[in-house]
């Protein structure tokens, strides 16, 4: 604000509250000068929804004690940074290689917002606005990090997991959610091939495509019955 919108605020506050009126020169001229030092980088009004004239009339009703500039001075400053943490830089036009020119152009965005020259910038999520068609099916490939047509590419070098997922989908039990008592395997690791010598040591350590029928069996007893009605 320049001086005259500054002298303008103070008449309007001492309508308000008359404490603040200075009938001696010096010490309204005093006072002008303190308000224009702490007002200088504060805009009357924004198109934005800052006026001053209203933040003054309700740090007056709020509080019992004289308005001063630094309240309105404080409450723009927060009025700024909420702006600021609403806004999210869109992409600048200029061209990427050059960053100064990037860089000035985030920076002109970010003052219009700050200073209420513009409204800030928000992301609009994926559900927000009309329902889109093939929304669900959109979300619902987001659940796997590996979409269905890669994942089905990948099978043959992964017939383990291959099988684990078909009988998953057909309806049978997760077998890698029990211990193989055959071949140790642990939980979540796919069954080994143990083969015994004749002097009985175990030997191979190459992994199965399928479980062992012993650790399907345990799967298929793990499982929670179903309840009859």
């Amino acid at each position: 604000m320049n001086r005259r919108e500054v002298a303008a605020v103070i008449t309007y506050v001492g309508r308000l509250d008359p404490r603040l009126i200075r009938t001696n020169a010096g010490e309204a001229r005093d006072q002008l000068n303190t308000w224009h030092e702490l007002l200088d980088d504060v805009p009357m009004t924004t198109g934005q929804g800052w006026d001053v004239r209203e933040i003054a009339r309700k740090r007056i009703v709020s509080s019992p004690y004289p308005i001063l500039p630094a309240d309105v001075a404080r409450d723009w400053y927060a009025h700024r940074r909420d702006r600021l943490a609403r806004h999210t830089d869109p992409t600048p036009m200029a061209d990427p290689d050059n960053p100064e020119a990037w860089r000035a152009e985030l920076l002109a965005a970010r003052d219009a917002v700050a200073a209420g020259q513009a409204a800030p910038a928000a992301h609009r999520g994926i559900t927000a606005g009309r329902h889109r068609r093939g929304l669900k099916g959109q979300s619902a490939a987001v659940d796997s990090y590996i979409p269905a047509a890669v994942r089905a590419d990948l099978a043959p070098y992964r017939p383990a997991r291959a099988a684990r997922e078909a009988a998953i989908a057909a309806g049978g039990p997760d077998v890698l959610e029990v211990p193989c008592e055959w071949c140790h395997a642990a939980e979540g690791e796919p069954c080994r091939r143990r083969r015994i010598t004749l002097d009985g040591a175990a030997r191979g350590n190459a992994p199965r495509a399928t479980a062992h029928p012993c650790r399907i069996d345990r799967a298929l007893a793990a499982r929670p019955k179903a309840s009859v009605a």
